[in-house]
């Protein structure tokens, strides 16, 4: 019997290397969209093309089609960027965008509402900024991401030079990116044909989306066990002895189907750095030949691993690179989000971390971080480092330089993380109503209602400055990485949510459903004990998360987690 394939893989297998007819759909002057099947195409380019929700009816009853724009993500290595490319960046939100920049959570930007007739000035606008947006999204490795402020040693840069040379090695090769965006040359006609390849996808890609994250203990502010291939290094006396290997992580689930969930990576041994390259390679290339192509909700790397065997998959893996993977080596997190304000780094510079509520930069009122930005990029010398918390960091900045940043900083609003509440500074938001497809409720713009009234709960049991990682989804596919706070809200209709709680504050256990489809009002009732609880019978430095478990509010689940003993 013949399995049959997923649509998409069909559409992949016919795009002759993710060219399909986007050239065509972007020309027709017709409609604001393109085709079903090219806009499936597009992720791999770095776009989707949405519609503003909040108008589709109103657009219906006119009998206008939908207000159709694109969003558009740029594929930054580990979420730096120059204040040179900032600046375009920057631009383009203004001339092609709706005015914002929006950090995610995988240190990159993106931009909402652009016009179909503008998508591709914007893409060779970000190309002449030596950036790219090719494989920020499809199925394909994603942009890697890896810990972003590198102040302990030399070998943090050196683990950082590690995730960028992923990134690039790792993209796909097909001349199709060039050709639409870039007016590059074309494959020649029948009469002299160029073979075309992808080394290391072929004709179909992956099975769906690969994300790889670096984490350099004891920080895990990329959530690595969320990651496809995580890699923790692994630094001794200031030297990067390598990584440990952890696979299968993965945040999507679907509401109702319980062969869907949240899964944290395993990790499986210890490679020095000169074997990472071939083990990503080997990791991708068997999740490629062995990922389900025919159910696409099950074709994440943790459904292989979990299908087929940890074991097997191990198995084949060694076989595939030639040798055994030496034991994970010890290794401790012990924090997770980031740390604001100023910190001095090893070689003498310093960087500054600023919180960006929900990674949104705009002018809104007296609010005017991008503007604030714009600025502090016209005079920085360093660079800027994206988090994948959705903040950012000013990085590399000279002693002499600090009271210039600060001043700007301060003129425009930028220091709110002086004076923010635990909850407030360690909250993450996905995009969520107006323009994503798959939401189910607010998350981004129920943030700024949600947070003060947590907070004044907080504050009425003396918890003000408990951190706490708070995590909001619209959908359970879990952008926002809702499956790691120790209390997240995921959407499951407009004003209504799973409550769920009990991860820990070092990214290493998922929570759990405490209140299935309940509004605000119930979660701020459940809340309000448990609060109360924890304010009076917390340990010293015990985390929220780690109280409801031990005091057995919470009953612990088996977890699909990293095996305990290689924790030190």
């Amino acid at each position: 019997m013949t399995t049959k394939l997923s649509d998409l893989e069909h559409i992949k297998a016919a795009s002759r290397f993710l060219r399909g007819g986007i050239v065509e759909g972007l020309a027709d002057p017709v409609t604001g969209a393109i085709g079903e099947d090219d806009n499936k195409l597009l992720k791999f380019h770095g776009s989707y093309l949405q519609d503003d929700r909040d108008l589709r009816e109103e657009r219906r009853r006119q009998k206008l089609e939908p207000a159709y724009a694109f969003m558009l993500r740029a594929r930054l290595p580990s979420g730096v960027v120059t204040p040179a490319q900032w600046l375009v960046f920057d631009r383009i939100a203004r001339d092609y965008a709706n005015g914002s920049l929006r950090i995610t959570t995988r240190q990159t930007f993106q931009w909402h509402g652009i016009i179909k007739h503008k998508l591709k000035p914007t893409i060779a606008a970000i190309h002449d900024a030596l950036a790219t947006t090719i494989a920020a999204c499809g199925d394909v490795v994603r942009n890697v991401v890896s810990t972003a402020n590198p102040i302990e040693s030399s070998a943090h840069a050196e683990a950082y030079a590690w995730a960028t040379r992923l990134s690039t090695e790792l993209a796909p090769k097909t001349r199709a990116y060039h050709e639409i965006w870039l007016d590059g040359e074309q494959l020649v006609g029948e009469d002299h044909p160029v073979e075309e390849r992808e080394p290391l996808y072929g004709a179909t890609y992956l099975p769906r989306k690969f994300k790889i994250g670096l984490a350099i203990p004891p920080l895990n502010d990329i959530d690595v066990f969320a990651q496809d291939l995580g890699l923790i290094a692994i630094v001794e006396q200031g030297v990067l002895c390598g990584f440990n290997i952890a696979i299968g992580g993965g945040m999507g689930a679907s509401h109702g189907d319980a062969d869907t969930y949240p899964r944290l990576a395993s990790v499986i041994g210890f490679v020095t750095p000169e074997q990472l390259f071939g083990v990503a390679e080997a990791v991708i290339g068997v999740q490629r030949d062995r990922g389900d192509r025919v159910e696409r909700k099950h074709a994440r790397l943790k459904y292989t691993l979990d299908h087929r065997g940890l074991d097997v998959f191990k198995v084949e893996l060694e076989s595939r690179l030639g040798y055994t993977l030496a034991p994970a080596r010890d290794y401790r997190f012990e924090h997770n989000g980031d740390r604001y304000g100023w910190v001095e780094g090893h070689d003498g510079h310093w960087h500054l971390t600023l919180h960006i509520e929900s990674g949104r930069l705009a002018d809104v009122g007296e609010r005017r971080w991008l503007s604030g930005l714009r600025e502090l990029a016209q005079v920085h010398t360093g660079d800027f480092r994206l988090t994948c918390n959705q903040n950012v960091i000013a990085a590399n900045v000279a002693a002499h330089e600090r009271a210039r940043i600060d001043a700007i900083v301060r003129a425009h609003g930028l220091d709110v993380y002086e004076k923010q509440s635990g909850i407030r500074r360690h909250a993450i938001a996905c995009v969520a109503l107006p323009t994503c497809g798959l939401a189910m409720a607010e998350s981004e713009r129920y943030l700024p209602t949600l947070l003060p009234k947590l907070e004044a709960l907080l504050a009425r049991h003396g918890l003000a400055h408990a951190p706490i990682l708070l995590r909001l989804s619209g959908c359970p596919n879990g952008c926002s990485r809702p499956y790691l706070g120790e209390i997240a809200l995921v959407g499951r209709g407009p004003g209504r949510y799973d409550l769920r709680l009990g991860a820990d504050f070092t990214g290493q256990r998922l929570n759990q459903v405490h209140r299935e489809n309940v509004d605000e009002a119930a979660i701020l009732d459940t809340l309000d004990p448990l609060l109360a609880r924890y304010a009076a019978e917390r340990g010293e430095g015990e985390g929220f998360g780690d109280f409801l478990l031990r005091a057995g509010i919470l009953t612990p689940i088996p977890s699909r987690r990293i095996p305990a003993e290689v924790v030190a």
